[in-house]
């Protein structure tokens, strides 16, 4: 590796016009090992790690997402071999297939990947690295409202939405990153791997980056909407959304399309994704979340609220489908004091 030889690691961060300012970030913090924290300190420069370098298909001028004017440093085709790939997080709809223009860069990426290069994906950027192939059998994550649309259309991809790190493949090339302020994990871990724990810690502490022990669930919505055409589904979707604390809500639905409930059932699994009791659950925890952000209710009122007589039942689910207790989900998420003194 080139590491060993004390040359920087050729790291290309793909660009395309989908690519947000996430990319620049990126290549940001990664200039800086080896260099910001010596000359912050009056130290003589230490060795480069990485050469973070903007890659486009032709590497011409593009305007971006944001309709900013960008100029890659230049090609793939210019780049062949490169030691670390990163797949920035892209504005690209979960649920359609990528557009034909992205066939020459996932051609790109398995070249490098069989020459040894370490591809790594950030946020959406794992929708890309999904059509590669190169995760097919293995375990990989993405932001939680993208999940689900991949794991849908690559069910050979053990999807880990819970999770913000995940590592696989020969030699754990590649490695997968949840929502896009786990960019803090995946650096560090890169850092960390190849320049050692202390440049990792350093690199924390100057761009003030942290570890997200606690992984997506605190942070995601359990109701991102799954496209389908059943209306039968979609009126059910839209009662129990008013009426989720109802004591039998299941049954409601059913009564309420017209089906016989195992028609209703099987009908509502397939547009969903989920059985009508789990969707319910996910609508009464997501309600009790707004409650824990925005009111000063008690947890028990809260549990009687979403349609939990026993309290014990809603912690255990909320625990369950957040990854952290209702209380410790409240503090979280309390507004600074000096926004509500201004309010």
């Amino acid at each position: 590796m080139k590491s060993e030889a004390h040359e920087p690691l050729f790291t290309a961060v793909l660009a395309t016009p989908h690519v947000g300012a996430g990319a620049f970030i990126i290549m940001d913090a990664l200039a800086s090992v080896g260099f910001l924290w010596e000359y912050l300190h009056g130290e003589e420069p230490g060795r480069k790690y990485f050469l973070p370098r903007l890659l486009s298909v032709d590497g011409e001028p593009y305007n971006d997402l944001h309709g900013l004017l960008i100029q890659p440093h230049g090609s793939l085709d210019d780049h062949p071999e490169p030691d670390i790939i990163i797949i920035p997080e892209m504005l690209l709809d979960p649920w359609r297939p990528l557009p034909n223009s992205y066939a020459p860069i996932i051609d790109w990426i398995c070249s490098a990947y069989k020459r040894g290069a370490i591809v790594a994906s950030l946020c959406s950027g794992s929708m890309l690295l999904a059509e590669t192939g190169l995760l097919d059998g293995e375990e990989a994550t993405s932001h939680w409202a993208y999940s689900d649309a991949i794991a849908r259309r690559h069910p050979d991809i053990r999807f880990r939405k819970e999770r913000i790190l995940v590592h696989a493949g020969e030699g754990h090339r590649l490695v997968t990153a949840g929502g896009f302020s786990s960019w803090h994990d995946l650096l560090l871990y890169l850092i960390g791997r190849v320049a050692g724990p202390e440049e990792a810690r350093r690199t924390a502490k100057l761009f003030l980056l942290s570890w997200h022990d606690e992984g997506q669930l605190p942070f995601a919505a359990l109701t991102v909407g799954r496209r389908h055409e059943d209306k039968a589904v979609t009126a059910a979707q839209l009662w129990v959304a008013d009426n989720y604390a109802n004591p039998n809500p299941v049954g409601a639905m059913a009564a309420q399309s017209g089906l016989a409930e195992r028609n209703f059932l099987r009908r509502f699994k397939r547009a969903t994704g989920q059985s009508p009791m789990e969707y319910v659950r996910t609508l009464r925890i997501e309600e009790a979340k707004q409650l824990l952000e925005t009111t000063d209710m008690s947890l028990d009122d809260i549990a009687i609220e979403v349609g939990y007589c026993e309290p014990s039942a809603f912690r255990h689910l909320f625990r369950k489908l957040v990854g952290v207790t209702p209380s410790a989900y409240r503090r979280r998420h309390l507004r600074p004091v000096l926004g509500r003194q201004r309010a």
